[in-house]
């Protein structure tokens, strides 16, 4: 990280780094003056490769959101084009390649997302919306060889770590892939000149790409951009931010309940709530810091605060007292509560389901051998019951008058079953 601002007078690298929000950067100074005299536009890319994001984006959501805070212009950089070639950086092989159908899907799902995080308009601060097919998909390649392929070292290219990983490892890598950083770098620049950007930001392993178009601007443009990352997000344990046995956490809801939502906040270990506090809520620092003190039992009420804040901004705050309550009427008070992850099941289907089909079709494990673990080790449970029998069937009695029964894993992960 380029340290040499050791108190930034800009309001947006103030915050940004006093809340940890940042990696490296490419000249503190230069950006720090700029962003003081006036309202500089900065981007971030996201490529389409699903129809939503997931928590591991959520860092990059609210950098852009602190950006327009503090009275700049968040420019939200859709990856039309990019998601045609597929960033290597973190993969050990390439992702599958869609179709434009697909890709032009999975963009309309993540804008919905940006809508929640964002307020977009006309306006000087306004965020604004722009995907990179509009100039990608129109580049004659000849033309583009010549006039940016010699701005770019092969030398230096195989040194970027999403290219060296994956050589040292031994796994293809395409010259499709290969391009990427071109293009990426390609992006900041003709971002710079019809829209004015100034900053790209991004995770920790966009680092060589945007030293790319920064470098690739000056000396095309012979104009100073901006650079700066975040920091990778694990968990005090290790593992990386977003993450789970049952799969990825997702912002949109109509890839993951809010309640599972809330509960993955809610889960967190208890080292890391006050760094999550400063990096995925508004909280100011004082609350924060008083909330990181508590110790004991009481530490679970700073998890409660940390869900509520984080759902609050991502589905609404109804959804997060909605999703508290449900919590509290499952766990505290033993009862079936709504909200909770719900699986129907046809009275016809229910004599040939096991207790371990559930458990899978729910969500509420990943496969049949992490169901087996769960019963073998007592955390499989059935309305409130210990299961034993790893090839239990459910039973008419298992359900309620209203033909509901609960199954948990653990003491913290919860699904409905409605027989129908």
């Amino acid at each position: 990280m380029d340290d040499s601002v050791t108190s930034p007078k800009s309001e947006f690298l103030k915050t940004l780094i006093s809340r940890g929000y940042m990696h490296q950067a490419t000249n503190l100074d230069g950006l720090d003056r700029l962003a003081e005299q006036q309202p500089i536009s900065a981007y971030i890319g996201f490529d389409c490769t699903a129809n939503s994001l997931h928590v591991g984006s959520l860092i990059q959501i609210m950098m852009l959101r602190l950006l327009q805070r503090t009275g700049h212009k968040p420019i939200v950089l859709m990856g039309g084009g990019t998601t045609k070639v597929g960033d290597p950086s973190g993969k050990d092989e390439a992702r599958p390649l869609l179709s434009d159908q697909d890709i032009e899907q999975n963009k309309q799902g993540i804008k919905k997302i940006f809508e929640k995080y964002l307020t977009f308009g006309d306006g000087p601060t306004d965020a604004l919306m722009v995907d990179n097919a509009e100039w990608l998909d129109q580049l004659a390649y000849i033309r583009f060889l010549r006039d940016f392929g010699s701005h770019f070292s092969i030398n230096r290219m195989m040194g970027m770590e999403s290219v060296k990983l994956r050589l040292e490892r031994e796994q293809n890598l395409s010259f499709l892939e290969f391009n990427y950083a071109i293009l990426q770098a390609y992006d900041f620049l003709e971002l710079r000149r019809r829209y004015g950007c100034s900053l790209q930001m991004g995770g920790s392993d966009q680092w060589g790409n945007i030293v790319s178009g920064v470098d690739l601007t000056r000396r095309v443009d012979q104009q100073e951009i901006f650079g700066l990352t975040s920091p990778l997000i694990t968990t005090a344990s290790g593992a990386k931010m977003g993450k789970t046995a049952a799969g990825a956490i997702w912002l949109n809801e109509d890839r993951l309940p809010v309640f599972e939502f809330w509960q993955f906040w809610r889960n967190t270990e208890d080292q890391d709530v006050g760094r999550f506090l400063r990096l995925f809520t508004e909280l100011p620092e004082s609350e924060i810091a008083k909330l990181e003190a508590l110790e004991g039992a009481e530490v679970n009420q700073a998890k409660i605060i940390l869900a509520n804040e984080v759902t609050s901004l991502c589905h609404g705050a109804d959804a997060a007292r909605q999703a508290e309550q449900t919590a509290r009427q499952s766990f505290s008070q033993g009862v079936i509560a709504e909200g909770l992850p719900t699986l129907d099941i046809d009275k016809a289907d229910m004599a040939s389901l096991s207790v371990i089909d559930v458990f899978v079709q729910s969500g509420l494990a990943a496969s049949k051998g992490e169901v087996r673990r769960l019963i073998r080790g007592g955390g499989a449970r059935l309305n409130s019951q210990a299961i034993r029998d790893e090839d239990r069937l459910l039973l008419a009695d298992d359900f309620d008058t209203d033909g509901r029964a609960q199954i948990a894993a653990g003491k913290k992960r919860r699904a409905i079953l409605q027989l129908n």
